[in-house]
């Protein structure tokens, strides 16, 4: 099996700010498979929160590439496994590698991804678009730039929280979702999220810092909406942290290493009674085609990444108004342009 490395730089539609910082572009780096001619892709963005950089998952990718190139592929959780336990290879690279392997998986067999999974579309939960942080008239410029969603992710953590949310519900009778990626402590959030609900928020995502236990035991029991991970829980053991804490996981396929730990992390969320998410990063559509192939498992989901820049590397799954529209090509769907 060949495996192959590409980076791009993804231009950003915005300036995409959070409570923590703020980019224009986006550092992507691309996996490629190839087995007797047929080629699978997957993605992995950089991330400063994470220590990711391009030229740490360049060389975490290079130290497995002669183990890859021995492999003799049958299905991705084999390779998955091999890659982690005898090497303990990083989960941003792993993530590419198992992306690209479960699109090459579909593509093989040719039928897609989802149909290997036993999966059908016939529930899946719509997409989330997000709106980062900006003045007020920005943020209301960007949610009227797409308008016709069903739902808009709100990222906060700022003075005017509430004054932000009170004037965009002005223009839209979507339903908001609250991210606060770690910017408010526990009395903010209890208290905030009163005005949040009248307001129709759906749930708060990660309002404190991610070892914020005993604050966020404190935001469970007192706050009117329900708290979704995603700081918190990053790997497959931080699920069961999360259970009578939070009230549901953000699952991020670059942060727990791919498709495969994500299939069991929602297995364990459902027995937990946690609601299950997956959240992209701003990324291309490679990444968001491999999400897509997990949608129909997911209560709700945020895969808007290639919306959000503004020149794509790849065609594949497509997320319209928040539809997901998927490809007529098997595997994930996904080829690069």
């Amino acid at each position: 099996m060949e495996l192959k490395i590409y980076d791009f730089e993804l231009p950003l539609r915005h300036t995409f700010r959070i409570s923590r910082g703020s980019s224009d572009t986006q550092d992507s780096i691309i996996v490629e498979l190839t087995v007797d001619g047929i080629s699978g892709f997957g993605e992995a963005t950089t991330n400063y929160y994470y220590g990711v950089t391009k030229d740490s998952l360049r060389e975490s990718l290079l130290s497995v590439s002669d183990y890859v190139k021995e492999h003799t592929f049958s299905e991705p959780t084999k390779l998955w496994s091999e890659l982690k336990n005898k090497f303990d290879l990083e989960p941003f690279a792993l993530c590419a590698i198992d992306l690209a392997a479960y699109d090459l998986w579909g593509k093989i067999n040719d039928v897609p991804t989802y149909q290997l999974l036993g999966l059908s579309l016939d529930t899946c939960p719509d997409s989330d678009y997000t709106i980062g942080i900006d003045t007020i008239e920005k943020m209301v410029e960007k949610l009227n730039e797409f308008s016709g969603w069903s739902i808009y992710k709100i990222k906060l953590g700022t003075k005017e929280d509430l004054e932000i949310m009170k004037e965009l519900r002005r223009h839209t009778d979507a339903i908001f979702r609250i991210d606060a990626n770690c910017g408010w402590t526990a009395e903010e959030t209890i208290t905030n999220a009163v005005v949040l609900k009248d307001l129709g928020a759906e749930f708060i995502e990660q309002p404190l810092k991610a070892d914020d236990w005993h604050g966020m035991k404190a935001v469970h029991e007192q706050c009117c909406l329900p708290v979704i991970a995603d700081e918190s829980c990053v790997v497959e053991s931080d699920v069961e942290k999360c259970a009578g804490i939070f009230d549901g996981v953000n699952i991020k396929l670059t942060k727990c290493g791919g498709i495969t730990p994500a299939l069991r992390m929602i297995e364990k969320a459902r027995s937990l009674n946690l609601k299950t998410m997956v959240g992209c990063m701003v990324e291309s559509t490679v990444g968001i085609s491999g999400i897509a192939q997990i949608l129909p498992l997911l209560d709700y989901v945020d895969m808007d990444g290639a919306v959000l820049i503004s020149k794509d590397i790849a065609s594949g799954v497509k997320v319209i108004k928040g539809k997901v529209e998927y490809s007529s090509e098997n595997g994930s769907g996904i080829k690069l342009l």
